[in-house]
């Protein structure tokens, strides 16, 4: 193939941008690798004026979704515009067409993967989304081509930078989460609006996918328990730091007797763990095979030209599938119906800080409500309250032995009827083979 591939661009914002600016410097080793250039023929944007980070020929800006979606020349769309709605018919649009596209949508491939990928093979297409899981780490070829041939039963990782930042800030400085926060919204770490990244929707939308992927089975954005990090204290992460534990916001998803959970919530980490030691904004995601063992991915996971690089990895991949004539061969059925593990069925360690009553046998009557529930104690922490001597209260700080949620779930309640218990301030979950 000697001709350019003409592809569409849709959106021209921060990825988009960086897409331009890696096909126009990297068109040496693109026809190196290719036997062809890469030439972005249409870009479909809201404002043909409005000024940008990157220099474009205005004669490719349009304001018209046809002008790139109908045009027989172009091959290939990249969808980098964002949104749901409008980014789903467009797509649907170009596999009429039959253009393959390559799409950085997290949000549309958590709640529209399927149908889409449905679409592109019917129409002898294909549809890649590596950009859509953080940024410009290559997880999602590494679970679908480099470990194909292994059995995953694990996946769990640090896939929000936002996040990731705040806690960092937290737990290393002693910065408190508002202030944390407003740290990372100046810095462009963070949107105007944090909801879905400190709420932990966008980590719940990318572990779908990772999970639908690793596990072939139909994970479902409904299907992640979702928790943030909103109004995390940092005496969590202090007494953390006692215990030799690290605060991250984990996405978990275990794949075990062809039952699947799948969850995004703050999780404490032994020190020693490699996610342990992911900072600021960076991304990681930790993959256990049958076959491979322990796997770690890590890098950026936002901007520009490190999302962009990972899109462009799958335009690349597009033009050698063309070359070799085997477009719309993704396999998209998944092999195993959906079988969600029941509260009885998750298995982990837990963290508790409970106020109590401080007084002689309030710590019997915990142990015992504990026992009670065959919940056994790896650790325990146990001080008066500081400024608190009026009320007599005293901070206790528990740390299970592995137990399920289903006991967990007892214990909260029971423990919320306990007279000696003022109130359990907060619990986590811990992960990654804590034992002290």
């Amino acid at each position: 193939m000697e001709k350019n591939i003409s592809v569409g661009l849709l959106g021209l914002g921060t990825v988009g941008s960086g897409v331009v600016q890696i096909v126009e410097g990297h068109q040496e080793e693109l026809a190196h690798k290719l036997g062809c250039g890469v030439t972005i023929k249409s870009i479909l944007v809201c404002d043909i004026e409005k000024d940008r980070n990157v220099q474009v020929n205005p004669v490719t800006l349009t304001t018209n979704p046809e002008a790139v979606l109908a045009d027989p020349e172009i091959d290939i769309i990249i969808e980098v515009m964002g949104g749901i709605d409008e980014a789903r018919e467009h797509i649907l649009r170009a596999f009429e067409a039959k253009k393959h596209v390559v799409t950085a949508n997290k949000d549309l491939m958590a709640l529209h993967g399927p149908e889409l990928q449905y679409a592109a093979k019917q129409n002898g297409c294909d549809l890649f989304y590596e950009a859509s899981v953080a940024g410009g780490i290559p997880i999602i070829g590494g679970i679908v081509d480099g470990l194909a041939s292994d059995r995953i039963e694990k996946v769990m990782g640090i896939v929000n930078g936002t996040t990731n930042y705040i806690l960092t800030k937290m737990d290393d400085e002693g910065v408190a989460y508002e202030d944390a926060l407003n740290e990372a919204q100046e810095l462009g770490f963070a949107e105007a609006d944090p909801t879905g990244d400190v709420g932990g929707l966008d980590a719940a939308r990318k572990m779908a996918i990772l999970a639908r992927l690793a596990f072939s089975t139909s994970v479902d954005l409904a299907d992640v328990e979702v928790d943030g990090i909103e109004g995390l204290a940092l005496e969590d992460l202090q007494f953390g730091r006692q215990l030799g534990l690290k605060m991250k916001l984990i996405g978990f998803a275990d794949f075990q007797d062809k039952q699947v959970e799948v969850s995004v919530q703050p999780t404490f980490l032994p020190e020693n763990h490699p996610l342990a030691a992911v900072k600021d904004e960076y991304n990681a995601v930790y993959v256990n095979g049958k076959a491979v063992g322990e796997t770690m991915f890590y890098g950026p996971g936002a901007g520009s030209l490190p999302t962009a690089t990972a899109v462009m990895s799958d335009v690349t991949a597009v033009i050698k599938n063309m070359l070799l004539g085997v477009t719309g061969q993704q396999v998209v059925t998944p092999r195993y119906d959906k079988v969600l593990k029941s509260p009885e069925q998750r298995f982990g360690q837990y963290y508790f800080r409970i106020h109590v009553q401080d007084r002689s046998g309030t710590f019997t009557e915990i142990s015992s409500l504990f026992n009670e529930l065959d919940i056994s104690f790896e650790r325990i922490l146990q001080d008066p309250i500081k400024n608190d001597k009026e009320n007599g209260l005293a901070e206790v700080i528990v740390v299970t032995h592995q137990t399920t949620l289903k006991k967990i779930n007892q214990a909260l309640e029971k423990l919320a009827k306990v007279d000696v218990v003022e109130e359990v301030k907060s619990y986590f979950r811990i992960e990654g083979g804590y034992d002290q």
